[in-house]
């Protein structure tokens, strides 16, 4: 992702907390696996709905 302005980066929601999170650097070559918005929202998984 070259030269995208941040307002036009993709978003996804966090299946955890159901905020709105952008894509980062860090997670360009696995964003299509990116689930959870922050490592807060990733321990605390077993929130997460079954079968949504």
């Amino acid at each position: 992702m070259k030269h995208v302005k941040k307002q036009n980066l993709p978003q996804k929601i966090c299946v955890v907390c159901h905020r709105p999170f952008t894509w980062r650097k860090k997670w360009e070559a696995v964003w299509d696996d990116v689930k959870y918005c922050s490592d807060r929202c990733r321990t605390n998984k077993q929130s997460e709905p079954s079968n949504r």
